[in-house]
């Protein structure tokens, strides 16, 4: 879980666009974003377990 004083912090504008990083909406995780979802690879497998993204299931093998 992310501290509330970064995510806070991330909302603000930057003051360059090279500052500039993703989070995820939900946790808050800095790293493995996918920009698609916007949210992190951790949550995006959750909620693929639960099934709630619609045309994603897991592979196996």
């Amino acid at each position: 879980m992310a501290k509330t004083t970064w995510i806070v912090k991330c909302s603000r504008p930057a003051k360059f666009s090279t500052r500039n990083y993703t989070r995820c909406s939900m946790c808050g995780r800095r790293r493995a974003v996918y920009q698609k979802f916007g949210i992190c690879r951790i949550c995006l497998r959750d909620l693929a377990h639960k099934g709630e993204i619609p045309g994603m299931r897991k592979a196996s093998w």
